[in-house]
C-alpha cells in the first residue's frame, strides 16, 4: 500500500504541475507580450518547459508505483480464493458451476488489479485535481469561476443515475459471463459424448443463445456508458462556450485581463480531461465492486466441514470403523422428504473386508463419502478406532482412510504424481507394488514411461486405465481403511481378476468398505451389508444373506443380469 499511496501523490503532483502552467503563462501574456519586452519570454519559456518535464517525470513514477501492488494484490487474492476452494464442502461444489468460480479467479480479479492500479489512483487524484482546479479558476476569476461550476453540476447528477442503472447490469454481465465460461468448459469435457451422439450442433446452438443474450447485456453496459460519455462531452464543450462569451465580455469591459482570460481557458483545458475521465472511472469502479462482492460471496461462504477445535489423535490406528445410527439428507432437500440415509448401523472390524451392496440410488456412495467426511453427517456418528470423525483434524482423518472413486478423475500431471498424491513421500519399491496390484503395468509402456503427462483429467486414458491408476492411488496411500466405491466397473472380467487376486494380498491386512456393483466384487468381501431404504437391512457371509434375505437375491440377480450385459457387450 505505501507504494499505491506515493503514486496517488506523484499523480497528484504531475496535476498541480500542469494547473501551474496556466499561471506561468498568465504572467507571460499580461507581462511580457504585452510590454513587448523580449527578454522575459526565455524565463517563462524555461519555466514551463521545466515544469513540462517534472509533470513527465511524476507521471512515469507514478506508473512505476502502483505496477507492482496491484499485481500483488491480485496474487494474494488469487491464491486466498483457490485456498478457499479447496477447504470449502463437496457440498458447495455440488452448488456452484465450475466457469463461475474460474470467471471469479481470473476475470474478476484481474479487474480488481487493474482498478487498484490504475482506476483508484486515478479518481482519487483525477477528483482533488478538480477540486484544486476549480480553486484556481475562482482565484483568476470568481464569476467565471461559478459559471464553471454551476454547468457542471449536471454531470455529477447523471453520475449519480449513471451508478444505479449501470451496477445492476455489470453484475449481470459478469453472472452471464461466468455462465458462459461454465458452458465452455461442459463442452470441452464431454467433447467425446458430443460428437458420439452427434449433439454438436445442439450445443452450439445452447452457447449461441446464452452469448447473445451477453451480448445484449454488454450493449445495454455500452448504451449506458454511451449516455454518461455524451454529457462529459457535451456539458464541458457548452460550458466553454459560455465561459467564451462571459470572458470576451468581461475583458472588454476590463474587468478581467487577457492573460487571465488565457489562463482560465489554459486551465479549464487541463482539467477537461480529468472531468471527461470520470465516465470510465466511475464504469471501472462500479465493475469493481460487483467484481469484489463476486469474490467474496465465496470468500464468505460458511466452511460447513471444519477441524475441530481440539482435535483428538489415534495412538495406534487398527481400522475399526463404525457407523451408528447415520443419518444423511443433502441441505437443499424439500421438507417432507425422508432422509437418503435413515440410521445406519454397521461396524466393520479391524483387517475386516465389508461389500456394501443395494439398489440404485440406495446411498452406497453417499455413505462412503461421509467416511472421510467429503460431507458430514446429519445425524448420528462415524467412528475410527472409537475416536468420532469429527474429533479428527481432516488431516489426520484423510491420512487414516483413502477413497478410489468409481468416477476416476487424474490430474494434468505425471503418472508418478498423480499415484502418489496421498502418499508423496512413498518409495520407488511402494509405487511398483500400488501399480502391480492395480495391474497398471501399461504406464511403462507410455512415451515417458512413469513421467508422462497423462493429460487433463487423464482423458487421453481409457476409463479402465484411469481407474486402474485410480485404484493404485488409494492402495499407494497405505491407510488404515480403505474405502472403494465400485473402483473396478471400467475393467474388463480378465483385468478384473488380476486385479481382484492382488486386492487380496492387500486387503488381508486393511480394513476395507467396498461399494459392489458386481457379484465378482462382492466375493473379496469377508462379510456383505444390504442397504435398502437408508438403512442397512442385512449383515452376514454372501452365503449367509443368499439364504436369509430375499431382497439380497433380488440385488445379486440384478448385479449378475447386468454383468452378463457387460460381458456380451465386451464379446461384440
Amino acid at each position: 500500500m505505501p507504494r499505491i499511496y506515493l503514486g496517488m501523490v506523484t499523480a497528484l503532483l504531475a496535476g498541480i504541475v500542469a494547473l501551474l502552467i496556466p499561471q506561468v503563462l498568465r504572467s507571460l501574456v499580461d507581462g511580457p507580450l504585452q510590454s513587448g519586452d523580449s527578454s522575459q519570454i526565455w524565463p517563462a519559456f524555461a519555466i514551463v518547459l521545466g515544469l513540462g518535464i517534472l509533470e513527465a517525470l511524476m507521471v512515469y513514477l507514478r506508473r512505476m508505483f502502483v505496477l507492482t501492488p496491484g499485481t500483488h494484490v491480485e496474487a494474494r487474492m488469487r491464491n486466498s480464493l483457490y485456498n478457499r476452494l479447496q477447504v470449502l464442502s463437496v457440498s458447495f461444489h455440488d452448488r456452484w458451476p465450475s466457469g463461475q468460480l474460474l470467471s471469479r479467479a481470473i476475470s474478476d480479479l484481474n479487474l480488481i488489479r487493474r482498478w487498484i492500479s490504475f482506476g483508484l489512483v486515478l479518481l482519487i487524484v483525477n477528483v482533488i485535481t478538480i477540486a484544486v482546479g476549480f480553486i484556481f479558476l475562482l482565484n483568476i476569476s470568481w464569476m467565471l469561476g461559478v459559471l464553471f461550476m454551476v454547468c457542471s453540476i449536471p454531470l455529477w447528477i447523471y453520475g449519480y443515475l449513471f451508478e444505479n442503472k449501470y451496477s445492476v447490469v455489470a453484475r449481470r454481465s459478469q453472472d452471464q459471463a461466468g455462465d458462459l465460461a461454465t458452458t465452455v468448459e461442459e463442452s470441452v469435457h464431454g467433447i467425446r459424448v458430443l460428437k458420439a451422439f452427434g449433439r454438436g450442433k445442439h450445443a452450439l446452438n445452447n452457447f449461441a443463445s446464452q452469448a447473445d443474450e451477453l451480448r445484449g447485456t454488454e450493449i445495454e453496459k455500452a448504451r449506458a456508458i454511451a449516455g454518461i460519455w455524451l454529457w462529459l462531452l457535451l456539458v464541458p464543450d457548452v460550458t466553454f462556450a459560455l465561459c467564451l462569451f462571459g470572458g470576451v465580455w468581461l475583458a472588454a469591459g476590463g474587468q478581467i485581463t487577457v492573460g487571465a482570460l488565457v489562463a482560465f481557458f489554459a486551465t479549464a483545458t487541463v482539467l477537461r480531461w480529468p472531468v471527461e475521465s470520470i465516465g470510465f472511472l466511475l464504469s471501472m469502479t462500479f465493475d469493481t465492486r460487483t467484481a469484489a462482492d463476486r469474490f467474496f460471496e465465496v470468500m464468505d461462504t460458511p466452511q460447513d466441514i471444519v477441524d475441530p477445535v481440539n482435535p483428538k489423535s489415534i495412538a495406534d490406528a487398527r481400522g475399526r470403523l463404525v457407523f451408528n445410527d447415520v443419518h444423511f439428507r443433502y441441505q437443499d432437500s424439500p421438507e417432507g422428504v425422508a432422509d437418503l440415509l435413515d440410521g445406519v448401523d454397521l461396524a466393520i472390524e479391524p483387517g475386516e473386508t465389508m461389500a456394501l451392496v443395494g439398489l440404485t440410488g440406495s446411498g452406497k456412495s453417499t455413505l462412503t463419502a461421509l467416511t472421510t467426511r467429503l460431507y458430514d453427517v446429519t445425524a448420528g456418528s462415524i467412528a475410527v478406532d472409537g475416536v468420532d470423525v469429527r474429533d479428527l483434524s481432516l488431516t489426520s482423518l484423510r491420512s487414516y482412510l483413502a477413497m478410489a472413486f468409481e468416477d476416476s478423475t487424474l490430474f494434468s500431471a505425471s503418472v508418478r504424481d498423480n499415484v502418489l498424491l496421498g502418499r508423496p513421500d512413498a518409495t520407488e519399491a511402494d509405487l511398483a507394488e500400488a501399480l502391480n496390484i492395480a495391474q497398471a503395468a501399461f504406464v511403462y509402456e507410455l512415451p515417458d514411461g512413469l513421467d508422462t503427462k497423462v493429460g487433463e483429467e487423464g482423458l487421453s486414458l481409457s476409463g479402465g486405465q484411469r481407474q486402474r491408476l485410480a485404484l493404485a492411488r488409494a492402495v499407494a496411500a497405505r491407510p488404515a481403511v480403505l474405502v472403494l466405491d465400485d473402483p473396478l466397473s471400467a475393467l474388463d472380467v480378465d483385468t478384473e481378476a488380476l486385479v481382484e487376486a492382488a486386492l487380496r494380498r492387500v486387503l488381508a491386512s486393511t480394513t476395507a468398505l467396498i461399494v459392489a456393483h458386481r457379484p465378482s466384487t462382492v466375493m473379496l468381501a469377508d462379510r456383505v451389508a444390504l442397504l435398502e431404504g437408508g438403512r442397512v437391512t442385512a449383515v452376514g457371509t454372501h452365503s449367509e444373506l443368499l439364504v436369509s434375505s430375499e431382497h439380497y437375491r433380488f440385488v445379486i440377480s440384478s448385479l449378475e443380469d447386468e454383468q452378463r450385459r457387460e460381458q456380451k457387450e465386451a464379446q461384440k
